[in-house]
């Protein structure tokens, strides 16, 4: 199982990211995922570089693979516009750039006024973005004129070797179906086997599942809990909230009804490596090839420590053992 870091775009400014990204592969981490945001969830995050230039800017140094964990190519930003930042992010990355892919949330879609679309929408848009992107990767000049885009005598001249890989991210059933039909592999952030399941049963059999988890490190477990629920309260919020809700202050009034003790299932809170290698056996069990770890709060350098000395060499044991 390959173990990333997430590089969390709410949370901490460039220069944060670009020092955690070279922690991360100073650590032993394997990849890296990147969140791509116009707002933070909560104000006390803080934070929301452009995702495109912080990738560039981590190309430079640090050899890590990056996937964008996700981009939502549909309302805010154009799928040929996408085409084009991710092409060259296939460049700077030597080929080790994957573009995944999602719906999106009103949170970051909605800043141009256009209209927040349903659910259903939302998919036929992505799947539609998606036959753009790769439409465009093929170095030809495009013609298109589908139901949602339209794209005129549009070339993409700087392109990778081999056109990046495109992940979809999908909770609900008919998200997960589009991912296997789609795509080149799937992006899930719950370790829940029944979805890896579905994915793979209808055509994702073979794919890459990447998923992903936060941690907080402190040096006390109600230390780490009270900073992960001070930045990441929203994470306890039930069902659609986080696709519909459209800005950081309605997401601070909604989450408000998170308490502390609702998080300590979902994140790996605390310095106790144990908590860490639970949350990714969970990942493992429930059939990911991938899992990434997000750090919340200040103590990202101490997070890497850990995992460089007490975390990755036991996961190494434990895949060798089980070889």
């Amino acid at each position: 199982m390959r173990i990333g870091y997430f590089l969390s775009c709410e949370e901490y400014g460039p220069a944060e990211l670009v020092e955690q990204a070279k922690a991360a592969e100073q650590a032993g981490f394997e990849a890296l995922w990147i969140s791509d945001h116009f707002h933070p969830w909560l104000e006390e995050q803080g934070e929301s570089p452009f995702v495109w230039s912080m990738i560039g800017a981590i190309s430079q140094v640090c050899s890590l693979p990056i996937t964008t964990a996700v981009t939502a190519p549909t309302v805010r930003i154009h799928p040929a516009i996408i085409a084009q930042a991710a092409a060259t992010s296939g460049v700077l990355t030597g080929g080790r750039f994957t573009l995944g892919v999602g719906s999106g949330e009103a949170l970051n879609e909605h800043i141009l006024g256009d209209p927040w679309p349903s659910a259903a929408m939302r998919l036929d848009m992505l799947e539609e973005a998606v036959e753009v992107i790769r439409e465009l990767w093929r170095g030809k000049f495009v013609n298109h004129y589908g139901e949602h885009y339209q794209v005129e005598q549009a070339r993409i001249y700087t392109l990778p070797d081999e056109p990046p890989k495109i992940y979809v991210s999908g909770f609900g059933k008919k998200s997960i179906e589009l991912a296997a039909r789609i795509g080149d592999g799937f992006i899930c952030v719950m370790p829940d086997a029944d979805k890896v399941r579905q994915f793979r049963e209808q055509g994702g059999d073979g794919k890459v599942v990447q998923g992903g988890f936060k941690a907080c490190y402190a040096q006390s477990e109600d230390e780490a809990l009270r900073i992960a629920h001070e930045k990441w309260r929203n994470e306890g919020l039930p069902g659609e909230l986080a696709q519909v809700l459209p800005s950081p202050r309605h997401f601070e009034q909604a989450s408000e009804l998170v308490k502390p003790e609702m998080l300590k299932e979902s994140f790996a809170i605390g310095p106790d490596p144990a908590r860490q290698l639970d949350m990714i056996q969970k990942y493992q069990e429930a059939g990911y090839d991938e899992v990434y770890v997000a750090n919340i709060g200040p103590h990202y350098r101490e997070l890497c420590d850990l995992y460089a000395k007490e975390v990755l060499p036991r996961v190494r044991r434990r895949e060798t053992v089980g070889a």
